[in-house]
Formats: structure tokens, C-alpha cells, sequence
């Protein structure tokens, strides 16, 4: 068995004062305990680690060779004890956070540079993908926190709502798009496959508003410039919309999809100061 690093602060102490009454008071124990945990020590060891003598009890020499390394073993375990407390309590350390790439293009310009700016020793690392793939990711260690889309809960992450956005369909602003709805013989629709709002809204068009051509992109800055350059209509999400600052238009009677918008961490990771940092950034952000 690995000693304690109890064992190992008794062994040093007894070492040094040279009398287990002495130690056991310094280390406010009684004299019983100490002497259990030498012995569990010698046991672990393999060899006599102390010898009696008139003056109290003096080292063996392997009790001076395991003095010496344990002297060293309890200067790493101060630095790497002072190196997880600094990591708790001072923003500092590398985090990685995951965000789809469209939310990722319209939010992250305002938090991260000033973010960065007041804290020089914190280093963000980014992951794009799905919302439902960064929740995973979040919730497994993966990642430090995310920003996502409708996070399903779970009982491992605390997530809090950031803002609502809306998904439907948009077509580029004339006085014919503002009044016609979609026309499935003559109309393109673009649209990102992938989302789970895509899919409710194509589900809620069929049969009958659905359009017999369809442009597929897993972009939707893209899709939101075929939609202004007059390709068809697009699904795209409000605010996707407003940051392109595209002469767009929501088509009347369209399906319409809500969206949260959360920033979620791991329930265990709530006490570290640089994620509270970065999710406070995050949400006055929003």
C-alpha cells in the first residue's frame, strides 16, 4: 500500500524532534495515534524505521533514506496541493469552451477581448459544434462550459437561459415576398439538415408548404446569404439574421421554432473562480 501523506508529515515530524511524546504534542495527536501510523509506515516500508534511545528514538538508516524522499514527496505534494488551490481561487489556467460557430460569430466578439485584456494569465481554448454535442461534451469533462440551444437538463450541469431567439423562414425584402407566402412550384429553400429546428419546422410545412427544390448547407452564414442574395427562402434564426444586418424579411404565416440560449458548466466545476469569471462575462454579455 502508498503511504498517506499523513503517515509521511508523522514520520517527518517524529524524525525531527527525535521523541514520539514531543511529535504527537506538535501535531496535537495523541502518542498512540503516532505510533499506529509508524507502524502501518515500517509495515509499508518493509524495514525498522526507528530504534529507541536514552535521549528518545533516533533514525535507522533506512528510516534516513525514507526521510530523505519523503521530504521531497511532501514538497510536491505542497506545490501540486498550492497548484490546485490557485486553480480554484485565482482566474488563471486554460479553459475550453464549446459554442456552435454561428452563435460563436455574434456573441463571442463581446466578452472575450476585454475578458482576456483583465485577466492575462487566463487562456481559452474554442470547440464548435452542435449544441446537443457541446452539452455532451460539458456534461463528460470534456469541455470547461458551453454556450448551446435548448440544453436538455441534466442532474451533472447547471445551466442558465442567456436569451430567446426565434427560428422561421425569411425571404430577401421585396414588396412581393413581404405579401406571398411560398410557392412550392417555383421556391428554393435553404436550410442547415442538421438542426433539430429545421427539422420541427420542415415537419410542420408538409405536405403542402413544403418546396419541391432544397439547397442543404451546415452553415448558416451561408444560408443566410443565399437568402439575401434571392436564392429562396431560408431557416435561419433571428439573430443570425440581425448580425448579418441582411435586408431580409420573416415570411407571414411561417412556422416559428423558440430558442434558449444558455451557458451551462458541470455542478462541480461551479466553485472554480475562472469559470465563474467567464460565465459572469458571458452572461452580462448577453
Amino acid at each position: 500500500m502508498t503511504p498517506s501523506p499523513t503517515e509521511l508529515l508523522y514520520f517527518i515530524e517524529a524524525a525531527r524532534t527525535g521523541n514520539f511524546s514531543r511529535a504527537a504534542s506538535l501535531l496535537a495527536i495523541s502518542q498512540p495515534s503516532l505510533s499506529a501510523a509508524i507502524l502501518r509506515l515500517e509495515d509499508n516500508v518493509g524495514a525498522k524505521l526507528f530504534v529507541r534511545s536514552r535521549r528518545g528514538v533516533e533514525l535507522t538508516r533506512p528510516g534516513k533514506q525514507l526521510l530523505e524522499q519523503a521530504q521531497k514527496l511532501m514538497n510536491a505534494w505542497e506545490d501540486v496541493r498550492n497548484a490546485a488551490q490557485a486553480t480554484v481561487e485565482k482566474i488563471q489556467g486554460a479553459y475550453a469552451i464549446g459554442i456552435h460557430s454561428s452563435i460563436a460569430i455574434y456573441s463571442l466578439g463581446k466578452f472575450l477581448p476585454n475578458l482576456l485584456q483583465q485577466h492575462p494569465k487566463l487562456q481559452i481554448a474554442l470547440r464548435h459544434d452542435l449544441s446537443r454535442k457541446v452539452t455532451e461534451a460539458v456534461a463528460n469533462g470534456e469541455l470547461d462550459l458551453g454556450i448551446a440551444v435548448n440544453p436538455r437538463a441534466r442532474p451533472d450541469l447547471i445551466i442558465s437561459r442567456l436569451a430567446v431567439d426565434e427560428v422561421t423562414l425569411w425571404r430577401r425584402a421585396s414588396p412581393r415576398d413581404k405579401k406571398a407566402g411560398l410557392q412550392p412550384e417555383e421556391s428554393v429553400l435553404i436550410y442547415d439538415p442538421s438542426l433539430l429546428q429545421t427539422q420541427a419546422i420542415l415537419k410542420k410545412m408538409r405536405p403542402s408548404g413544403a418546396p419541391k427544390r432544397v439547397i442543404e448547407s451546415s452553415n448558416l452564414e451561408v444560408v443566410c446569404a443565399l437568402t439575401a442574395a434571392g436564392t429562396g427562402a431560408g431557416i435561419i434564426p433571428t439573430r443570425i439574421v440581425q448580425h448579418a444586418n441582411a435586408q431580409l424579411v420573416k415570411m407571414e404565416g411561417a412556422p416559428v421554432f423558440r430558442d434558449e440560449i444558455c451557458v451551462l458548466i458541470r455542478k462541480d466545476s461551479r466553485k472554480v473562480a475562472a469559470i465563474r469569471c467567464i460565465v459572469a462575462a458571458i452572461k452580462q454579455s448577453f
